[in-house]
């Protein structure tokens, strides 16, 4: 039996709420942010009012989270470099929910980044929870037709960007240990064996730690940027799980100054997410539970 202010449900809920609001802001620190506010406006509902718990909780994050993306859509035209996805340390079962890991990864968020807010609601609840499309409506304010047409247009612009290989979890984990002892080494031929010959780099120190301000591409390039990093005295780099797939975490002293997540094709590595802005380093210490 539920509390009388809810508690119950909202914790029954609070991993998926936090999976939406994450997956519309690419931030966990704002996604928290999001589902406290969600839990508040909760609070104050008559739950006994309420046909379906999940909707309701959903439609509220959805709002919540629109009206943040709206502020930090103005604040990251200030970021300074690439702006990249806030990365989650995750445990490795995350990846047994092949939709939710995709839906998860750097690569997708990145590319999630470039719909409108609007457009990025209805991809996220449609493609990724399954929600009715009256439902999305309700939560939008909008008529079921309008919902069908935004799916439809967002769909289509996710497919034209999105990674079109999908590689096994073994495969992902073999390159990436392929590409963890080629930077311990700092062997640029090593590195050139496992990057291809057209792989794209892009980096996010947010102005708070070194990261090129533009994408680096080309595997000699990108080679010779990362074998820096192996020679780099105190730098321990180590696989880690971040946002559903194998990844680099890169530490200094023992705290993470760096994550490197990739897409993987052919047996090579094809593109880079190295986040090394601090900011959003903060979580990478404590597991973080997604659910849909």
């Amino acid at each position: 039996m539920s509390t009388p202010n809810g508690t119950e449900e909202f914790e029954a809920h609070r991993s998926l709420l936090f999976t939406v609001a994450y997956e519309m802001l690419s931030s966990a620190a704002d996604a928290e942010d999001v589902v406290q506010e969600s839990w508040l406006q909760w609070s104050d509902v008559d739950q006994r009012q309420v046909h379906s718990p999940r909707a309701f909780l959903i439609r509220i994050v959805t709002r919540q989270a629109l009206n943040r993306m709206r502020t930090l859509s103005r604040l990251r035209e200030k970021y300074v470099g690439q702006w990249l996805p806030e990365p989650l340390l995750t445990t490795p079962d995350v990846a047994n929910d092949v939709a939710l890991a995709d839906s998860v990864s750097i690569a997708m968020l990145t590319v999630l980044e470039t719909l409108g807010p609007t457009e990025r609601a209805v991809f996220v609840l449609r493609e990724v929870f399954a929600v009715p499309y009256d439902e999305i409506a309700e939560a939008l304010d909008k008529t079921p037709a309008t919902v069908r047409q935004i799916a439809h247009r967002a769909r289509r612009h996710v497919a034209a960007r999105r990674p079109r290989t999908r590689v096994t979890r073994a495969e992902q984990e073999e390159v990436v240990e392929r590409f963890l002892v080629a930077i311990r080494t700092g062997d640029v031929d090593a590195l050139l064996t496992v990057l291809a010959p057209d792989v794209v780099a892009v980096g996010d120190g947010g102005g708070l730690a070194p990261a090129a301000r533009r994408p680096i591409e080309g595997a000699k390039r990108v080679a010779d940027a990362l074998a820096a990093v192996g020679r780099y005295d105190g730098l321990a780099v180590h696989a880690t799980w971040v946002n559903g797939a194998p990844a680099v975490r890169i530490d200094l002293d023992g705290q993470p100054v760096g994550v490197a997540s990739v897409q993987v094709a052919g047996g090579r590595i094809t593109g880079i997410y190295g986040i090394a802005n601090p900011e959003k380093l903060t979580r990478l210490d404590r597991e973080t539970l997604l659910a849909k």
